[in-house]
């Protein structure tokens, strides 16, 4: 049996290869009979999805750095309760590809906006949700940015250029030393079949098997 409200997020720079191993943990959750969803920040409603095509349109590329940072956070807002919150009632795992500490890393860090408000606010639209569980795919943002380059046209966030790409490296960085219990770090040059056995290994921890 699982425990009650397992909310497990994938943190980490572009091209870290969170999407992938997202899926392999919810498709490994599934094969075990477990009852999960797998979502993604900014996404998952109607509102939200719309909220994610305005900010990684390159057609917006000089939105204000407080409007980006407030429409994260709106998009976040119905997410959590019109999507994780039910299903996490419902006693679902949640996985999220993304969540809070993108928003300090991103918006804070890289923004360079005040961490403590980005807090408070955040936690006003989630209503204090805390992810049970974060895996941080670290990886050097010259290589991830390499690997987004090769697979696809880069969006307005990902043509942010290097520098800006650093400081949110140290952003999910500074979030990690200052969250162990919550926070695992991961080396994202690792296999995609190693980095899949070391995340199931951690999850496995936070429940009952």
């Amino acid at each position: 049996m699982v425990m009650q409200e397992i909310f497990i997020t994938f943190e980490g720079g572009e091209g870290a290869g969170k999407t992938t191993q997202i899926q392999l943990l919810r498709d490994h959750l599934l094969d075990c009979g477990l009852n999960v969803i797998a979502v993604r920040d900014p996404g998952g409603t109607a509102v939200a999805e719309q909220i994610r095509q305005m900010v990684k349109s390159n057609a917006n590329a000089d939105i204000y750095v407080r409007t980006e940072a407030l429409l994260y956070l709106a998009a976040r807002c119905e997410m959590v309760n019109k999507l994780i919150r039910p299903h996490l009632s419902a006693g679902r795992i949640v996985l999220c590809d993304r969540f809070a500490d993108s928003t300090i890393a991103y918006q804070g860090f890289a923004n360079e906006l005040d961490l403590e408000d980005l807090e408070q606010i955040g936690n006003f639209a989630t209503g204090n949700l805390t992810p049970t569980l974060t895996f941080y795919l670290k990886i050097d943002p010259k290589e991830g940015l390499g690997r987004k380059t090769a697979q696809q046209d880069l969006d307005r966030v990902e043509n942010k250029g290097l520098g800006y790409h650093k400081k949110v490296q140290a952003g999910f960085e500074y979030l990690a030393a200052k969250n162990p219990r919550r926070i695992v770090t991961i080396d994202a040059t690792l296999g995609v079949d190693e980095i899949h056995q070391i995340i199931i290994r951690h999850t496995n921890k936070i429940m009952e098997v």
